[in-house]
């Protein structure tokens, strides 16, 4: 296939290849096909939007009274919330705790219609993290700090735990997966299970490079080791720029840059997805050795909720690609 442009994208010129934002969309599938297996954390989110604190004014303890929401979220529960609207089947897999917050979990996926796929760790409880967002110097968007428990149940996902779902796997379209998983052994070691049971069956792998700071918690070799078992890569750009010793990019030639690098990094044709811009997430690189290398505009600008767009994203490529490869036999 003849390479497309630079900035190929919704717009784009007569031949240009349609990318995921304008097909399928942000929104969803008109038609939801496939069917995926999504596995990660499942936790209880704490979210509040702090409008009228900055954090860098905190000298003090400081009541904030402001907008707050508890939610069931986590990266395989919020990858679901959004998978739901594009794909026909979706199930989760991970390991949750044993408390109060269980049923509210299981409820959760039964109301976004998710088959439960959930190992409940007896005698403990259910992981917590608090996400905070203040007010920006000029009053908008401003900085988040995640705050995520060390010690809960999804480090301990297990190898054995994946042989369990082995089957509802097998039988997907795509396991979604991502880089959480690798900071603890367990947790790797369930996620290197996943991906291998994936690639034995022909399901595509997802896998999404995280957290975006990987690069300072684990050794270069550790967090990239997953790659050559992925059918998909999703990354900040920086990120993986940094993992490989690179100049951080920030246009599209400065992404572009890292194509040959990521060619020679993994064995096969994996498709990755970079993003890069002013806050990492307003481009989108596209490129898959000797059959496309494209950017185009995510979707993402100001006035755009930031929470949860990355998830919309990756599960439009995620639908995106599975239908290019059935229409193209492959």
């Amino acid at each position: 296939m003849p390479r497309a442009g630079p900035r190929a994208g919704p717009r784009a010129g007569p031949g240009a290849v349609r990318t995921a934002v304008a097909d399928p969309g942000l929104s969803g599938a008109a038609r939801r096909r496939f069917s995926v297996v999504v596995m990660g954390d499942v936790r209880i989110e704490v979210r509040a939007t702090l409008p009228d604190v900055r954090f860098t004014e905190v000298a003090e303890d400081r009541l904030a009274y402001a907008p707050a929401s508890a939610v069931v979220g986590g990266t395989a529960m919020n990858m679901a919330r959004c998978a739901v609207g594009y794909f026909r089947r979706v199930a989760v897999l991970g390991r949750i705790g044993d408390d109060d917050f269980t049923p509210v979990v299981r409820r959760e996926l039964r109301r976004l219609g998710a088959r439960d796929l959930l190992r409940a760790e007896h005698g403990t409880a259910n992981g917590v993290t608090v996400m905070l967002s203040d007010r920006g110097p000029d009053g908008g968007r401003g900085a988040r700090l995640l705050v995520a428990e060390r010690d809960a149940p999804d480090r301990r996902l297990s190898p054995s735990d994946v042989r369990d779902a082995a089957r509802a796997i097998r039988r997907a379209d795509a396991l979604c997966c991502d880089g959480y998983a690798s900071l603890a052994a367990p947790s790797r070691a369930a996620l290197r299970t996943a991906m291998e049971a994936a690639r034995a069956a022909r399901t595509l792998v997802l896998f999404d490079l995280v957290p975006h700071d990987v690069d300072s918690r684990l050794p270069a070799p550790e967090a990239l080791a997953p790659l050559p078992l992925a059918d998909v890569v999703i990354s900040e750009a920086p990120t993986l720029a940094r993992l490989l010793g690179r100049p951080v990019p920030v246009t599209a030639n400065g992404a572009r840059a890292l194509v040959p690098v990521l060619d020679a990094l993994v064995p096969g044709r994996p498709l990755w997805l970079l993003r890069f811009g002013p806050s990492t997430l307003e481009t989108v690189l596209a490129h898959r050795r000797g059959e496309l290398t494209m950017d185009y505009p995510s979707g993402y600008e100001d006035g755009v909720e930031r929470v949860g767009f990355g998830d919309r994203l990756a599960a439009a490529e995620l639908y995106w690609w599975l239908a290019r490869r059935t229409s193209r036999g492959r």
